[in-house]
């Protein structure tokens, strides 16, 4: 059995991070530009077009171009609901009720989302479950291009 040294005391302790202080958070906060969840939502949905018209084209069915649009409505209209929500409670300035409302429209977006895939083949007259999945992840990487922009336009120093 292998057993692992305790690390002296004043190595644990030593550590590289530093807090910022009121001014170097300010100016932080002034070189990151904020992300507008009107932008994200509309670039998912154009993205779910986008992979929708791709799905058509590329087996020449209307029901893979459908359905992959379908699979992107399943991700954006909880999304919407979700910001919409999230936005309100945030604005409430109590961070009890912000952090209940964050995992509350949460599980308001995931049982949505669920209901909606669920609901696919009833709503949709032939699902082409390929299309679906590939309207919903693609239309999910979204928030990754988001970030990445993001973290493009800070402002260097």
């Amino acid at each position: 059995m292998n057993t692992i040294a305790p690390v002296p005391e004043d190595e644990a302790e030593e550590s590289d991070f530093k807090p910022l202080t009121a001014e170097e958070a300010q100016q932080l906060r002034a070189r990151i530009a904020p992300v507008s969840l009107v932008r994200v939502l509309a670039l998912q949905a154009l993205v779910g077009c986008l992979v929708a018209l791709a799905a058509w084209g590329l087996t020449g069915r209307p029901a893979a171009g459908w359905t992959a649009a379908y699979g992107a409505m399943a991700v954006v209209i909880p999304a919407a609901l979700f910001a919409r929500g999230v936005r309100k409670h945030m604005s409430s300035g109590n961070p009890g009720t912000a952090v209940t409302g964050l995992f509350g429209w949460e599980l308001v977006k995931i049982v949505l989302t669920v209901a909606l895939l669920a609901a696919a083949p009833w709503v949709l007259p032939e699902v082409v479950w390929l299309a679906l999945l590939a309207g919903m992840v693609v239309t999910l990487k979204m928030y990754w291009l988001a970030l990445w922009v993001q973290t493009r336009s800070v402002k260097p120093n």
